[in-house]
């Protein structure tokens, strides 16, 4: 076998040949493997955008109920103003519509109960309890069937009242 019979034999051609054949017979398989992943990585995408908007409002809910009570807990006279209580917790949360409540309790010093009457505690201090609750709806912004269409969060702070 002479040198040239060795070229010939021995091409680029002649080696990458069947290497080439593969390569035309799975060219469409990457197009394929990218139509079924991007839907599934769209909807990844989408889903993680809904639970942190979700999350967000949960957040903020709860953090409008501590900012109601904290309002609230400087005194007696606001723990009995339920308008300004509402007001502080709604501006907290401004881009939310809340439904908030507040109630006052009392127990004694000694740990008696209380029914906030300066006569109930004998020998002891009546604290005075303020809980705060906060509610709200949150819509989906996609509403998919066996999914609920809106959810409700609820948020809540109860902290003594300064005597």
């Amino acid at each position: 076998m002479g040198m040239r019979e060795f070229h010939r034999r021995v091409t680029p051609r002649g080696l990458m040949g069947g290497w080439m054949k593969r390569m035309k017979s799975e060219r469409g398989q990457a197009l394929v493997e990218l139509a079924l992943s991007v839907p599934l990585l769209g909807l990844l995408v989408f889903g993680s955008v809904e639970m942190g908007r979700v999350i967000y409002a949960s957040i903020e809910v709860s953090d409008a109920a501590m900012a109601g009570v904290q309002y609230g807990t400087r005194n007696s006279t606001t723990a009995a103003d339920a308008g300004g209580i509402q007001n502080a917790a709604a501006a907290d949360a401004p881009n939310l519509t809340l439904v908030t409540t507040s109630s006052i309790s009392c127990i004694c010093s000694n740990g008696a109960a209380s029914t906030c009457l300066s006569t109930d505690c004998p020998g002891a201090n009546i604290e005075t309890i303020l809980t705060v609750q906060t509610q709200t709806t949150v819509d989906p912004l996609v509403h998919l069937p066996g999914l609920p269409t809106s959810l409700t969060l609820d948020g809540q702070a109860i902290q003594k009242v300064l005597q």
